[in-house]
């Protein structure tokens, strides 16, 4: 009998202790990167040369990856000295992807260092959970958790070739993603307002009396006066974020240190507005607490306006072409208004 294999077809005790000891130093890996600080350089950053070994080194984790699937992946399981082999082979390929994102310097973007750091986490995690799953399958086929988890490494992998070459791309990415959670969240509440001013008529109709069962489930009519300048804060926002990703796909530059942080700060700011819209949308459901809708108004409100701030100063929006800040910046402030008209009984 092979000595690397246990009874159930089990890995031996030493091939465990290997495979837990890699899970264990992924795991640490992982919690580095997350927590890797970006390090000043004054070096010249060659672009093509680092994009071409992080794809380098994310084709080796998933061809070692693939080669501790596989063999794991039928009787007779490798000895301890070859799991051993395998183990430092995938380990070191994560390592090098891990090191080339550290030598990525903080002048390259922020925005552009997390979407590489995220890149880079999800495969590890890939490899973590891949590994897990051979420790925890009793080994009499390829089982189709193991399938999974071995084609969940390669597609981490693959999306090296996706992710963005500079800042101004990186910026561009996060910003469309947040005004698609605008979106959504906007067009879920006009639907809503649009089904005869309940968002739940479909489910909680009286069936004798043919009316609403509960009061508490649909608008009262000071509820639906205080709706318009809600959703027109939302519309502003959603206008907003499309402007601004207009000016930075026509204007943005990440040709310099400067504009390569003026650049994160457009992702910083843009960041919160989704969060706010959803609290906003979240607090017109009946039955509407006025206060609350006026804090979360509030809120968003104060957050558009930093963005139309941090957006007037930022070079992807010229001077000639700022009307749009103005025009914004006066649509929030009245819907703003109109709002604490509606709501100034609730306080």
């Amino acid at each position: 009998m092979d000595v690397s294999l246990a009874p159930a077809g089990r890995p031996s005790g030493e091939v465990v202790l290997v495979l837990q000891n890699l899970v264990q130093t992924l795991r640490s890996l992982l919690g580095r990167i997350r927590e890797e600080e970006a390090r000043e350089s004054n070096e010249v950053f060659n672009q093509q040369h680092f994009w071409d070994t992080l794809g380098q080194t994310f084709k080796a984790i998933s061809q070692e990856a693939t080669k501790l699937s596989l063999a794991f992946s039928k009787p007779p399981l490798p000895l301890v000295e070859d799991c051993q082999k395998l183990s430092e082979a995938l380990q070191n390929a994560v390592l090098a992807a891990a090191a080339m994102y550290c030598r990525l310097p903080k002048n390259q973007g922020m925005t552009l260092r997390k979407s590489i750091r995220d890149a880079i986490a999800e495969v590890v995690d890939g490899t973590v959970q891949l590994t897990e799953v051979i420790l925890s399958t009793p080994l009499q086929s390829l089982s189709q958790e193991q399938l999974m988890t071995t084609g969940g490494v390669w597609e981490a992998c693959e999306q090296v070739s996706r992710l963005p070459r500079d800042n101004w791309a990186a910026v561009l990415l996060v910003i469309t993603a947040y005004l698609a959670v605008v979106k959504d969240a906007l067009e879920e509440m006009e639907q809503a307002r649009a089904d005869n001013m309940n968002p739940f008529n479909d489910i909680l109709e009286d069936d004798e009396l043919g009316a609403p069962g509960n009061q508490d489930t649909y608008w009262s009519e000071a509820d639906q006066q205080l709706l318009a300048p809600c959703l027109g804060l939302m519309k502003a926002s959603k206008a907003c974020l499309k402007k601004v990703i207009a000016a930075v796909k026509t204007y943005g530059k990440a040709d310099t240190p400067e504009h390569v942080a003026q650049l994160d700060d457009l992702a910083d700011i843009t960041n919160e507005v989704s969060p706010s819209v959803d609290e906003l949308a979240s607090s017109m459901y009946p039955p509407m607490n006025h206060l609350a809708v006026r804090f979360n108004a509030a809120k968003l409100a104060s957050v558009l306006k930093k963005v139309l701030e941090i957006s007037a100063s930022n070079h992807s929006c010229l001077a000639s072409e700022a009307g749009w800040i103005q025009f914004l910046s006066g649509a929030v402030d009245h819907n703003m208004n109109k709002i604490k008209g509606l709501t100034q009984n609730a306080l």
